[in-house]
């Protein structure tokens, strides 16, 4: 990771420049002068090319949330795909652009062939090149017939005139040619052939997870040019100061995951053996409920192949006898926590809600995501699928979070405690909030 300090590049920063530079000016530097895809005018759209049949429109609708696209390109309290979220990169600050057919700040006089280059290469209908924080390095395996289709809806939508804020990237990086050398060393063009030894659901999953679902792009770990580790793919990364976990592990789960339960997890939010969706990805899980069931099953089947050998956490007996250092995070627990969490008691009989024995994060190798939860909790969507759990940010300090997570580490999670977590620790989780 890049560090930034009062505005200073380190020495890592600059030999990611000048290794950029160098791969650019050899090799890449052709891919930034693409040209300008000419603008569409009013009287072209009104042409029968944008007569597009209703069915292509809802396809497109489905493979958007598929995609996730609202996600990113909308901000809470704001017009769906209008852009303007601030995705925090170790390289600075990146603004989701507006993708409403808007003519002056969204994507209303971008042509079809001016999409799909932007899809499949990551270049601006005026040339400029993208960075890469859009993940075109994943949505240059989707289909041809699919690109077009989510353009059909997209430009269905109604347009908004919403100016995204200006990104905030360190220097040199900030030079948009740089991004040429990257693409020279990352960027695969195309779509990947089917397995032919495969099923037909296994190699629709694949395309999913691959292409559109762009899973790795959380879910795996970055070099320091922002680039997906090779070999370890879906090994676990971190976004928006959570943990992903590794999902070639779900089988090593205290309760292993089915593909059933993977299913109900990404297409509800909520995994009765295992835990509710939470941090960055409670919205995919309420993007993937608009996406047919067959492909969120897809998408299942495929993760659960790729399961790396390991035996199973083994799930601890839930015991209420915890160290004596904890004695004050067990009143704790009993006044802020056991009304839903508590063995018995009502809340934890009701919707299938899961034991903390059985929550990822509390046996995860890492205290993030328990401190994350508790930090940020899980905000009421009128869902009964999504459980709500409210925030401790401003009702508890860090040496209280510190305590109680340790408390439940013991107590549902004891086969190994946690190192060094107090308030420093939580503090430092604290700090990376992301700013909306």
């Amino acid at each position: 990771m890049v560090k930034v300090l009062g505005g200073r590049m380190n020495v890592t920063t600059i030999a990611i420049a000048a290794m950029m530079v160098v791969v650019g000016v050899g090799a890449g530097f052709w891919i930034a002068s693409e040209p300008e895809i000419p603008m569409l005018t009013s009287a072209v759209r009104q042409k029968p090319v944008f007569d597009v049949n209703q069915k292509l429109i809802e396809h497109g609708a489905q493979l958007v949330a598929l995609g996730d696209c609202a996600v990113c390109h909308s901000v809470t309290g704001g017009q769906l795909f209008a852009g303007g979220l601030k995705l925090d990169t170790p390289f600075g600050a990146i603004y989701s652009t507006n993708i409403t057919p808007d003519d002056e700040t969204g994507i209303g006089t971008w042509s079809p062939d001016a999409f799909m280059r932007a899809m499949r290469r990551g270049v601006s209908r005026d040339g400029h090149l993208l960075y890469p924080a859009f993940p075109y390095q994943h949505f240059t395996r989707t289909s041809d017939a699919d690109i077009a289709d989510i353009y059909a809806y997209l430009m269905s939508r109604p347009p908004v005139h919403a100016v995204a804020p200006a990104n905030h990237i360190i220097f040199p990086l900030n030079i948009r040619p740089l991004i040429a050398g990257w693409n020279v060393l990352f960027l695969k063009l195309g779509e990947v052939a089917a397995d032919v030894a495969q099923s037909n659901q296994w190699n629709r999953g694949r395309y999913l997870v691959e292409g559109l679902g762009h899973c790795g792009a959380c879910h795996s770990p970055l070099s320091i040019l922002g680039a997906e580790k090779k070999g370890h793919a879906y090994a676990g990364g971190s976004i928006d100061g959570w943990d992903a976990p590794a999902l070639t592990k779900l089988s090593a789960a205290p309760v292993p995951w089915t593909q059933a339960q993977l299913v109900d997890y990404l297409h509800t939010g909520l995994a009765s053996e295992h835990s509710a969706a939470a941090g960055p990805m409670r919205p995919v899980s309420r993007e993937l409920a608009d996406a047919p069931l067959a492909d969120v099953e897809a998408m299942a089947g495929y993760l659960m192949s790729l399961q790396t050998p390991g035996s199973p956490v083994a799930m601890p007996s839930v015991s209420p006898v915890v160290p004596t250092a904890l004695a004050g995070a067990q009143v704790l627990f009993a006044g802020a926590c056991a009304a839903c969490h508590e063995t018995g008691a009502p809340m934890s009989t009701i919707g299938n809600r899961p034991s903390l024995a059985q929550s990822t994060s509390i046996n995860a190798d890492s205290p993030n995501n328990t401190i994350r939860m508790m930090l940020d909790g899980n905000g009421w969507q009128a869902s009964e699928a999504a459980h709500f759990m409210p925030a401790f940010a401003d009702t508890l300090t860090d040496t209280q979070i510190a305590e109680l997570a340790n408390y439940l580490r013991a107590r549902y999670s004891p086969h190994a405690p946690w190192t060094s977590l107090d308030d420093q620790a939580v503090a430092k989780v604290r700090k990376e909030t992301p700013t909306p």
